[in-house]
């Protein structure tokens, strides 16, 4: 089994710049992409040129907005293989929207339960040095609307499956981050 680093932080707090700066530069990493690319939204493909740019030239994009292709290339990866996925909440909105599951269909929302286990699963089988970042969005208000507070539950669960499986778990609190394990 590989090195497991979950990183989680709210929103501008620093967790994928402190992910990146987990793995060598130099070194071949797969950089796993989750998040849905939408052409009519122009500040959203804005916030992924940046990421896109600070990569080093020695690593690899899969891009992974497909529910299952995450766990795929998880559990497909080699014990030599260095992965980052960014991030686990754009995931979690991808599978939410292929279920149908935002108005909360219980046989919706027992789908989206299978690919969140799948994904705990091959997070805890990955052979791979892997650091997976997430919000953390369970430190604010409680959200307005239903849809908001269903996000906020399945994510909060996620993280908390995720963190029992990963070796190490750190938490990103205005740019600075804490060692939780």
């Amino acid at each position: 089994m590989g090195l497991r680093t979950f990183v989680l932080g709210g929103a501008r707090s620093g967790k994928s710049a402190h992910a990146e700066g987990l793995l060598a530069e130099s070194a071949p990493v797969t950089y796993i992409a989750t998040a849905r690319q939408d052409p009519a939204d122009r500040e959203w493909a804005e916030r992924i040129a940046a990421h896109v740019a600070r990569r080093p030239d020695t690593w690899r994009t899969v891009e992974a907005g497909d529910t299952d292709s995450l766990r795929r290339l998880l559990a497909d990866a080699g014990s030599e293989a260095l992965m980052l996925v960014d991030d686990l909440a754009t995931w979690l909105t991808g599978a939410l929207d292929d279920a149908g599951a935002w108005e909360r269909d219980p046989a919706a929302l027992e789908v989206v339960t299978g690919h969140c286990a799948a994904l705990v699963d091959a997070v805890a089988g990955c052979a791979a040095r892997l650091v997976i970042v997430s919000a953390e969005v369970g430190l604010g208000v409680v959200p307005a609307t239903p849809s908001g507070r269903l996000f906020r539950d399945e994510l909060g669960s996620l993280n908390a499956r995720l963190a029992d499986v990963c070796d190490e778990v750190v938490l990103l609190v205005a740019g600075q981050p804490l060692r939780l394990r």
